[in-house]
């Protein structure tokens, strides 16, 4: 705690017996710090996807039951007894089977195509080249220094010179 406190006391004396002053210096050059900057954006457009759908045609059961009874009409023609009896069930069965097949195998499927907005985006870059501030090079009093500034000097540049006895 003593340590700290010599230290704080010896630190004040210094600064009473300190000179400081505003004084103008020459720049002698000052050189752009440039850097690369993304600025990424998102670019988004709307494209018409194409979509096929296929549409089956409804059952007609008209061809099965004409069918049916015509083969039925025509089976009993065949036969005695209870042969015409069998020869119409089974033709019954055959002009049905005929008769779907007929009024439905024809009717294809129809297809109709939409289209569907569909949203696209991507990120795309945008890099831009900034100045983030100035290497300065300075004289004053016969000796060059040198500084970074974030602003542009002119041809002079305002500075504090502090005397401190050694």
């Amino acid at each position: 705690m003593n340590k700290i406190l010599i230290a704080i006391a010896m630190l004040a004396l210094v600064q009473v017996n300190a000179n400081a002053y505003e004084a103008v210096a020459r720049v002698v050059s000052a050189t752009p710090i440039t850097e690369t900057v993304n600025h990424p954006t998102q670019q988004c457009w709307t494209e018409n996807q194409q979509t096929t759908q296929y549409v089956p045609q409804p059952y007609n059961p008209a061809g099965a039951l004409i069918g049916g009874v015509a083969g039925g009409l025509i089976g009993s023609t065949v036969g005695q007894g209870t042969g015409k009896v069998a020869a119409a069930a089974g033709g019954a069965v055959v002009g049905a089977i005929t008769g779907d097949r007929l009024a439905n195998n024809d009717a294809e499927a129809s297809t109709y195509t939409t289209s569907t907005p569909v949203q696209r985006c991507r990120q795309v870059d945008n890099y831009e080249t900034v100045t983030s501030g100035y290497a300065v090079t300075y004289e004053f009093n016969g000796q060059l220094f040198k500084t970074t500034l974030p602003y542009k000097p002119g041809n002079e540049l305002r500075v504090n010179v502090a005397v401190t006895p050694r």
